[in-house]
């Protein structure tokens, strides 16, 4: 199975998407893009996975038109701006998807706050990776072993 999710910049929410599904489910072919990507990842959205238990601190971020030539089983859009701003595929795209997160790139406070809003949406992301994989993917997984996470599945 091949998923791409888009988002706007790359380097902050999509990331977390593509290495969250990636732990969930080594066996889909997944990969994470944006429609104006930044030239470097969020520091942090690194930080807050780290935290996580997971490393993104080696990825750029890329532009969706790499991927335009290539089937996808399912594409992802996860800001409105991805949405409105995908481009035309030349190769099959058999689902589409559209599935916004809150961005903690606008977060307000003190350093905790801000840290503690990226952690909060990454696991977000993380839950919805979880029900992609088990109900839309139909991929079961066998439960979340997630840091931090508080849902009914975690082993931690």
């Amino acid at each position: 199975m091949n998923v791409l999710i888009v988002c706007t910049t790359n380097s902050c929410a999509s990331q977390m998407a593509e290495a969250w599904l990636k732990n969930i489910n080594p066996e889909i072919n997944v990969h994470s893009s944006g429609v104006s990507p930044k030239e470097e990842m969020n520091p942090l959205a690194v930080k807050a996975m780290m935290e996580l238990g997971i490393d993104i601190s080696n990825r750029k971020p890329t532009h969706v038109n790499n991927y335009i030539n290539e089937d996808w089983d399912y594409i992802m859009t996860i800001s409105d701006f991805a949405k409105e701003n995908l481009p035309e595929f030349m190769a099959e795209v058999k689902n589409r998807i559209h599935y916004v997160f809150d961005d903690p790139t606008k977060a307000e406070g003190d350093e905790e706050f801000i840290l503690s809003e990226y952690k909060r949406v990454s696991l977000d992301i993380n839950h919805t990776m979880f029900f992609m994989n088990d109900v839309v993917f139909k991929n079961p997984n066998p439960g979340c072993n997630s840091t931090g996470c508080s849902c009914s599945n975690c082993s931690k």
